[in-house]
């Protein structure tokens, strides 16, 4: 169903209205594989449907989606909320005030402290959002009002070139984090379980969300290895593998844990709760190891962890197919940038102007 731009009776109530319903179209595409409750789940499309009353409700329903499992949500959300109090202060009378040009200002101003990949999903998601109203909207006559939102050339996000090259850490720094993980003073009850994501991300690779999708029936031993099935971006499955000796340990305690905490979850990384890891938990233990370690990066969530063993990886096989292969990219192109680390390659261009200084 087709909707007028202007479908609410004032500016807010109009363009809170076209948030929900884009956001609604995105919770319907996202998977619900991590999803606690598909009944939760359910009445939240049914909210968005009826419609919210005011952005903050919509936040504490956005609060209640995240806790209910459904990961990714936020990447649309959060620039639109944002975008939403940005435009309040203009006292539009209507959603066709909107241009270009104020859509520039709001990414230079609101997004000026972000990083360019931040800036730059905020550039994607606005984008997506009015070609999404553009597809949906249309008056009493059957016409559409087109906003054409391009948002081309801004500043810093224009193609990758603005891109940083990735934090990571080098053999001395692993070797120094691998010591902390063992000396680090974590709490009995969860040890077991913290060290065991932690070395699972950084012994294989896999995405943070990736270990916290993993349950203990894509785990299968393999002579002094586990093979793990894990599923990647776009639910792509793919299976990687970790020596037996570096996790076995503990993995068996924490299975052991489990089941004396009566502990149910079928995702083998659940809190106490039954409920699955957040990425942001994992991150702050991630932190808190590299301080104990004396190590500091530009970024040190544990995402760093998956650059560290790429690096190394092709430092060392100076494969980048398996490097490919090895952390689920879609294109060769995404793994060559850790060719920027390698070295040997380096060195042969250090004596390239020599002879032509001593003539």
């Amino acid at each position: 169903m087709r909707y007028s731009i202007d479908f609410k009776n004032t500016f807010d109530e109009s363009l809170l209205f076209w948030i929900e319903r884009f956001i609604h179209s995105k919770v319907a595409t996202l998977s619900s594989r991590n999803v606690n409750n598909k009944e939760v789940l359910n009445q939240t499309m049914k909210k968005l449907r009826s419609g919210i009353k005011d952005i903050e409700s919509l936040k504490c329903l956005l609060k209640e989606v995240r806790n209910n499992g459904l990961i990714g949500i936020n990447t649309y959300a959060n620039p639109l909320i944002k975008l939403f109090t940005y435009l309040q202060s203009f006292g539009f009378a209507s959603m066709k005030e909107i241009d270009e040009e104020i859509l520039r200002d709001f990414i230079a101003i609101s997004c000026s402290s972000l990083s360019n990949a931040s800036k730059k999903n905020h550039r994607i998601v606005i984008i997506g959002f009015f070609g999404f109203i553009d597809k949906q909207n249309e008056d009493e006559n059957g016409k559409s009002y087109i906003f054409n939102i391009e948002l081309k050339n801004i500043g810093d996000i224009r193609g990758k070139s603005g891109e940083k090259l990735p934090s990571f850490m080098n053999e001395n720094e692993l070797v120094r984090f691998f010591d902390a993980i063992e000396s680090y003073p974590f709490s009995n009850k969860v040890k077991f379980r913290n060290k065991l994501i932690i070395k699972t991300i950084i012994y294989t690779g896999i995405r943070v969300s990736e270990a916290l999708n993993i349950k203990y029936k894509d785990i299968s031993e393999d002579d002094n290895n586990y093979i793990i099935q894990v599923r990647g971006k776009g639910n792509k499955p793919r299976v990687v593998m970790i020596m037996r000796k570096h996790i076995e340990e503990l993995l068996q305690n924490w299975l052991i844990q489990k089941e004396m905490m009566n502990l149910s979850s079928e995702y083998l990384f659940c809190n106490f709760k039954n409920k699955v890891l957040t990425q942001a938990y994992v991150s702050r233990n991630v932190e808190s190891i590299l301080s104990f370690a004396g190590i500091r990066k530009e970024k040190n969530g544990a995402h760093m962890l998956r650059h560290s063993f790429a690096t190394l990886l092709y430092q060392k096989s100076l494969d980048l197919v398996l490097v490919q292969e090895a952390l689920g990219h879609s294109s060769i192109a995404t793994s060559r940038i850790y060719t920027h680390f390698d070295k040997s390659r380096l060195s042969k261009t250090i004596s390239i102007m020599d002879n032509i200084e001593k003539k």
